[in-house]
């Protein structure tokens, strides 16, 4: 490198440009070369409990499934960790204040130890079995540190970006880097009546490793997925979408499908809870989309509505064997998506 007579560069010590030089690389991203950023879509039967493991080794449970059922959510998610060679989870991600998603946080303590508890701060609702669920989430996460979070915060997990779109109603107010374009969907859609339960609080995340982009937007609903993308498309693109509230038309907003413009749609739905025809078609449909895979076969669906057997962990509409959807994802872009039952796996390209 051509340096002047007089510049500061030749007045640094030796010690000093290394020190720089360390800074400087330190504040790159660094993915290690053969580390994937795996994700376990656990069967909670129409809840939601989704496991994050970086390629740090960090981990990342986002909602715990429901409450009783023997401790079967909390013993499902706890065998997934084990078998991924956790020995506790960093951090849980509550999304909102609802039994399917946050009632399993007690049997979850007692079975798997949790460092920290990220949520969006107090429940909005206020009936008498929403403050007892909000009393119990309080006491088991007593001993745990707990972060409130806003939207545009970035959740502190070494190896990937966490960054919070939507936190108890907010969103947040500028586009993402490389986002921002005008969304010709909006158009098409009609908004309905507004939703003032805590669904529409829910902690909504883009997770990223590298090229790699998966979105997680809880229980969001309707209006508040079409604020997001509409008129402009505050998010981007991604290559993994889980469907918004387990796939009920509640939510999954054409306006916000078509814009996310996912490769791949995981379905976080139960027997008997999820699957909407019309959000099925929804997604199914979306602009680009090469595979849906689904944790149940949706009752409510049937077969036009329904995806090809092996793409479903848990087809049988009676038997529930709780087996999981697994997405390993490199650098690069290129995720393997495997169903846990019959490990049929397909490997998607950047």
């Amino acid at each position: 490198m051509f340096q002047s007579a007089n510049s500061p560069y030749d007045t640094i010590s030796s010690t000093m440009r290394k020190f720089l030089l360390a800074l400087l690389l330190s504040s790159l991203p660094v993915f290690a070369a053969g580390k994937t950023l795996d994700i376990y879509f656990i069967d909670v039967e129409g809840g939601q409990a989704t496991l994050f493991i970086s390629p740090s080794g960090q981990s990342m449970l986002v909602d715990t499934g429901w409450p009783g059922f023997e401790n079967r959510d909390a013993n499902r998610i706890a065998a997934v960790a084990k078998a991924a060679g956790l020995t506790a989870i960093d951090y849980v991600l509550v999304t909102h204040y609802h039994t399917d998603h946050v009632g399993g946080v007690p049997n979850l303590v007692a079975t798997i130890p949790v460092k920290s508890f990220i949520d969006h701060g107090d429940n909005f609702e206020t009936t008498a079995a929403e403050k007892k669920l909000s009393a119990d989430y309080d006491s088991a996460r007593a001993k745990a540190k707990h972060l409130v979070v806003k939207p545009g915060f970035h959740i502190p997990i070494q190896g990937i970006d966490v960054t919070v779109l939507t936190a108890a109603g907010n969103q947040i107010a500028a586009p993402l880097p490389g986002a921002g374009g005008a969304n010709p969907a909006c158009s098409t859609v009609k908004l309905k009546a507004d939703d003032p339960s805590e669904n529409a609080r829910s902690i909504g995340s883009l997770i990223a490793y590298g090229k790699f982009r998966m979105i997680d937007m809880g229980d969001l609903t309707w209006n508040k997925e079409y604020s997001l993308v509409c008129p402009a498309n505050l998010v981007g693109t991604v290559d993994l979408y889980l469907t918004t509230h387990h796939g009920l038309d509640q939510s999954n907003n054409p306006a916000i499908v078509n814009a996310l413009h996912p490769r791949v749609a995981v379905m976080n739905n139960g027997a008997k809870k999820g699957g909407s025809p019309s959000a099925w078609q929804t997604i199914h449909s979306a602009p680009g989309l090469q595979d849906l895979w689904q944790l149940h076969y949706s009752i409510e669906g049937g077969a036009a509505n329904n995806i090809d057997e092996k793409f479903i962990a848990n087809p049988s509409p009676t038997a529930d064997p709780g087996n999981y959807i697994k997405v390993s994802a490199e650098a690069d872009g290129t995720f393997t998506v495997t169903n846990g039952r019959n490990n049929f796996s397909k490997t998607y390209k950047p």
